[in-house]
């Protein structure tokens, strides 16, 4: 019972800094155009950590509010009428929608990965080691690590030094992590712990690929990942659809 409140307050906090920054661009305090703070600006008048402050840009990135330009900041776009690519909530709510966004993926992030070994730096490396531990933390407090998960593929993007590959990731945003939609498939907690074990296990194998800089190695254990993540969802929808009064 004491670790539900701590076990919350990460997200809770992200989605505070989402309203506060997105209030400032609603208001015009932050213009078109305006380039945001920088993080450590951010964390320091917010009081906040730097995954939380990450977490937040990139629900800002998704909602069409901001880009992140790639080594020169993240830049203010407007009411979120920008990108023309858009995947919304309900191109997201049944399973095919689901799968179908994970063969975006697949095609996008298998590069992706190897890109990133060729090109990452050890900060970048560093910053994707912190997404890991935040995503093991998750999993053993019993949360569904959906932000950590989504934050690790990020920063892979970002190392590519590639920025059209960090914004397509940022535009897909969290609820492309298929748990952030179909979530029912764990029936208890150990279960969701070994699940999330075995997910982390797989997230070790592309980060220690990418340390390598082995780029084929990168590209093998990423698709493996998400060719998995796709598998696993079709698992689902049968264990579900065999329930009675279930759907997918």
């Amino acid at each position: 019972m004491n670790a539900r409140p701590s076990v919350r307050r990460p997200r809770s906090l992200a989605l505070g800094l989402v309203e506060s920054l997105g209030e400032r661009i609603r208001t015009g305090v932050l213009a078109s155009g305006d380039k945001l703070p920088t993080e450590a600006a951010i964390m320091e008048e917010f009081q906040v950590s730097r995954t939380v402050v990450r977490e937040a840009i990139s629900k800002l990135q998704a909602s069409g509010l901001v880009e992140t330009r790639h080594g020169i900041g993240t830049f203010v776009l407007g009411m979120g009428e920008g990108g023309a690519f858009r995947i919304t909530a309900d191109q997201m709510a049944t399973l095919h929608d689901v799968v179908a966004v994970l063969e975006l993926r697949i095609g996008v992030e298998t590069e992706s990965a190897a890109l990133a070994a060729q090109r990452r730096t050890e900060a970048q490396l560093a910053a994707m080691q912190e997404a890991l531990d935040a995503f093991a933390a998750a999993a053993e407090a019993g949360r569904d690590a959906v932000g950590a998960d989504f934050q690790f593929h990020l920063e892979i993007a970002r190392a590519t030094g590639n920025p059209h590959f960090e914004q397509l990731m940022s535009t897909l945003g969290a609820p492309s992590i298929p748990r952030a939609r179909l979530s029912t498939e764990q029936p208890d907690a150990a279960a969701q712990r070994d699940y999330l074990r075995r997910v982390n296990a797989e997230h070790e194998s592309i980060l220690n690929a990418i340390a390598a800089q082995d780029g084929e190695a990168a590209r093998a254990a990423m698709r493996t990942h998400l060719a998995n993540s796709r598998e696993r969802r079709r698992r689902a929808a049968l264990a579900l659809q065999a329930q009675p009064n279930a759907s997918v």
